[in-house]
């Protein structure tokens, strides 16, 4: 017998648990989405051109980068609840700094803000990562990291379109401000489901000492067994890195049309919104990495077809399928790392740090690369020069991909707890 508690939920329930986490994520996501949308435009007419506004971009995955090797040992007792906590601290800071830059346009706050986002972004994804190998049996992964990527994509797909009437009708601080309230509704959430939540409960542990080269060491360990996924990894966050700059300008952009032409990056966040409800219902738990290498290889041959030809309509449909493609093969790409979670015990974050560290080196040469090039050849062919690059790359990976990852069991049994 399921039992009912105070909110509507279900306290026996796996899915009451995802919901709750869900719910607090959509709120943090939104702001996130808000001022994603935001920055990359805001900075490139402050700054002056795509390039520098590029490498100021990729600084906040630099920091990113930075954390992934830290807070594997830094972090280490800590779990799910605590980590999505300090990173809505994390987001509320980069709110107030973007506050500034809004009055004083300096380098330096906008590095500020970059270096406090890449640490925000780096403990939600410590956090998610935490509560789905804590919490969901392997047969579920899949299907729960679809049902988070819904919520996630709710956010970023009303953010871009609310955030672009805040711009228009309310001005720079509006924006800010919006999504520092956003924010802080996610964290009212957290603090009403604080006291229920069993599966969230912890004990603040102190934290451990830390060691770079230790790290490194670790991750050298894990790379020669699981690169391919981490491969996959870089290839899509290519992709979402150079949508959410280079992207984001040509989205706004075509908006000078219509409206419309504003839905550019938004028609590309829709598809995971219904997409994760029919992951969860598909139940995926084998095959997770062909599949995924096969939708990178269609978004990739789909980031090509854009340089077809310039048509509205035709760039929002097929803006549209490359995020159907990836909203299928990220999650595939998430269950699979959870699997190697629970496999690696007490010493999972040491694999949390390094999957998240391919994606924010994705977010380092993403948008400087896209940058440079759209620079050249202007911000369309850069998407379809980034499609050329992720069809090789998705061709090889279906080749050479082994049906399983093995892990060194004896050797993390050796590392210390």
């Amino acid at each position: 017998m399921i039992k009912k508690y105070g909110y509507g939920l279900f306290r026996d329930s796996m899915w009451a648990r995802v919901l709750t986490v869900s719910v607090i994520l959509f709120f943090v996501y939104l702001g996130d989405a808000i001022l994603s949308d935001w920055v990359p435009s805001f900075m490139q007419k402050v700054l002056g051109g795509s390039v520098l506004m590029g490498i100021v971009f990729a600084f906040s995955s630099m920091v990113g980068f930075m954390s992934d090797m830290i807070f594997p040992q830094l972090l280490k007792k800590y779990k799910a609840r605590r980590l999505i906590l300090l990173s809505i601290g994390a987001s509320l800071v980069f709110s107030g700094i973007l506050m500034w830059t809004t009055s004083w346009s300096w380098m330096a706050l906008f590095l500020l803000a970059m270096a406090v986002w890449g640490i925000y972004y780096e403990l939600l994804w410590f956090g998610s990562a935490q509560f789905v190998s804590d919490n969901v049996p392997v047969g579920s992964r899949s299907g729960v990291w679809g049902v988070i990527s819904v919520f996630k994509s709710l956010a970023y797909f009303i953010g871009p379109i609310f955030g672009s009437w805040l711009v228009i009708g309310r001005g720079n601080l509006a924006v800010v401000i919006t999504a520092a309230a956003a924010v802080c509704v996610g964290y009212i959430v957290w603090v009403f489901t604080n006291k229920t939540e069993r599966s969230f409960e912890q004990n603040i542990e102190p934290m451990e000492k830390f060691h770079i080269l230790e790290e490194l060491g670790y991750w050298k360990v894990l790379f020669g067994h699981v690169w391919p996924v981490l491969l996959i990894s870089l290839m899509m966050g290519l992709i979402d890195a150079t949508y959410w700059t280079t992207g984001a300008v040509l989205s706004d952009n075509m908006a000078k049309n219509g409206f419309l032409g504003s839905l550019f990056l938004p028609a590309y966040m829709l598809p995971p919104i219904f997409m994760g409800v029919i992951l969860a219902k598909w139940g995926v738990y084998k095959g997770k990495k062909k599949i995924a290498e096969i939708f990178l290889l269609l978004s990739g041959i789909l980031l090509t077809c854009l340089g077809f030809k310039e048509n509205l309509e035709l760039m929002l449909l097929l803006s549209f399928l490359i995020g159907a493609s990836l909203s299928i093969a990220w999650p595939m790409v998430d269950a699979v790392y959870s699997d190697i979670l629970v496999r690696m015990g007490k010493e999972r974050k040491h694999m949390v740090g390094l999957s998240s560290s391919t994606v924010s080196l994705a977010y380092v040469v993403g948008p400087i690369m896209a940058g440079i090039i759209s620079s050249k050849v202007g911000e369309r062919i850069t998407f379809v020069t980034l499609g050329g690059l992720v069809v090789l790359m998705a061709v090889l990976l279906l080749f050479v991909t082994p049906k399983k990852l093995k892990l060194p069991q004896t050797e993390i049994a050796e590392w210390k707890d």
